[in-house]
Formats: C-alpha cells, structure tokens, sequence
C-alpha cells in the first residue's frame, strides 16, 4: 500500500507554476474553467456546464483532465467552485443512464472513477467553495476535497436512496471520511440532505462564508496554511490517510463498473429515472 503511495506521488517535484490551457476539444474549454495565480500558484477551477452543472461524460472529462494539468503544472492548490449563482453541482446527469447506450455507460462510469481517484488522492491541496446547491455527484465531488466551504441557504448530501439508487462504496467512503459513522449511516441510509447549518454542524463543510467572494477568500486562507509545509510530506500524509479507500477502488474497479452497469439497466431502475425525468418536465413546464 505504501508502494503505491510512493508511487504517485514520485512525481512531484518542487513548487512552482504557470498558467495553462487545456488540450481538450473546443467543447470541453468551456465547461471547465482555470485560473491560475502566478504569485500563489492557486488554481480557481470552475465547473461550467450551465444550467446546474449535471454531472455528463464530456463534464467528467474535462474535470480529468484539468486534474492531470494542474499536477502536471505542479500545483500548490485548488480551489473547486461553480459558474452557476445557486447551483454547485446536481450530480450525475440522468441522461448517462436513461436507456444508455452501453459502451458510453461504462466509459462515463470509468471517467467518474478517475475524476475520484484524482480528487480523493490528489497531491495538491483542495478546497471546495461550495456556491449553491450540491447534491449526490456535486456532494461527492465536495467530500473529495480536504476542506469546504459552503454559502448559506443551500443543501448538501448523497440523497441516491431517495432516488432508488445505492450510494457506491467509494461514494460512502468520501461520506466516512468526512463526518463520523452513525451520522454517515443515518446520512447515506436516508438519502438525507443536509441545510448549510446542518452540514456545519455535523462536520460535513468546515466554514459557511456570506457570498462567493467570501468562499473563495477564505479558500485561499486555507491553501496559505500550507506555505511553510513540504509539498512531498504533505501529500504522502493525506494519501496515506486516505489509500484505503483508494486502493480498494482501484483493486475492484472493473468489478464496480460491471455492477453499475447492471443496475443501470434493471427494468425498476429504468422506470424509476423515466418517472424522475417526467417530474422535471412537469416542473419545468410549471414556471
């Protein structure tokens, strides 16, 4: 385990950035937006696929690989926020899963392992600056950073159980990580999702912060904590803390695509997400 560990984070190197753009296609740029800090070597990632930031395969990649650049651009830091003025993140995109087609349902299923392997275990220190609502994928995306910072009148949680869907073993790994057991229980077995004040005082968010301005100053705060510690020392610390978990995901990877797959496509779960879509259709056609 600690092989591994030594593994990844072999390719640090001392600190030092620049500011870079994405290789991906012209569609993918815009969807993730990076901004680098030439002094502090803090890049402010923002997730950009309006109008709720729903969690699709090209959003998945995307996310990847701004990951790959900014270890790759030997980052000091990330600071994890939304375009969106009420919306971090809605999750996973129902569409990936509404009568899927099969070979994209497992690539978007793998591309969401990466994006959590690289998040959960990334060298670099992460911040969520949580402006707007987060539930499911956009909460897990959250728990994989090592802080978070949330604005007030907004929720938070792995509702899936309310949407017939069990949570992952990773997804509730992330959760265990985060707050204690009982509360991850009650929080997964309900599906409960948590008020700004709720998720503080639990332990799921660290700081609530008046506005996004806020959020992002207090991030950088956080990032500055970590100036005077070696970078290596640093990230071997967190990704030991945290191998576990990851080492187990990445010893039964094929094994949770495969079972995913098959959930997916059982006639309840179909019915159950067409009856969700309909409920959308409703409500969007109500205001």
């Amino acid at each position: 385990m600690m092989l591994r560990i030594l593994n990844r984070t072999s390719r640090l190197v001392a600190p030092g950035v620049r500011a870079f753009s994405s290789e991906a296609a012209g569609q993918q740029k815009a969807l993730v937006i990076t901004e680098v800090d030439d002094k502090t070597g803090y890049a402010t990632v923002t997730l950009n696929r309006p109008p709720v930031n729903s969690l699709n395969l090209e959003l998945l990649t995307a996310i990847s690989e701004t990951l790959d650049d900014l270890q790759n651009n030997k980052s000091r830091g990330m600071i994890l926020t939304s375009s969106s003025n009420t919306v971090f993140s809605a999750g996973l995109d129902i569409m990936e899963m509404y009568k899927p087609n099969q070979d994209r349902l497992r690539e978007f299923w793998s591309t969401l392992q990466d994006v959590w392997f690289k998040l959960y275990g990334s060298p670099f220190a992460t911040v969520a600056a949580i402006n707007g609502h987060a539930p499911a994928g956009g909460c897990l995306l959250s728990l994989c950073c090592e802080y978070r910072i949330m604005c007030p009148n907004y929720t938070i949680g792995l509702n899936e159980t309310q949407l017939g869907i069990v949570a992952p073993t990773w997804f509730q790994a992330s959760l265990r990580n985060t707050i204690s057991r009982r509360e991850s229980e009650l929080a997964l077995t309900l599906g409960k999702m948590y008020t700004t004040e709720e998720a503080l005082k639990v332990g799921m968010i660290d700081e609530i912060a008046e506005s996004k301005e806020k959020a992002l100053e207090r991030a950088t705060n956080f990032l500055n904590l970590f100036r005077k510690i070696s970078p290596v020392a640093r990230a071997m610390t967190k990704q030991a803390l945290r191998s576990k978990d990851i080492v187990e995901l990445e010893d039964n990877r094929t094994q949770d695509i495969d079972l995913f797959v098959y959930a997916v496509n059982q006639p309840m779960v179909q019915k159950g997400l067409e009856v969700y879509l309909e409920n959308l259709k409703k409500k969007a056609a109500q205001k």
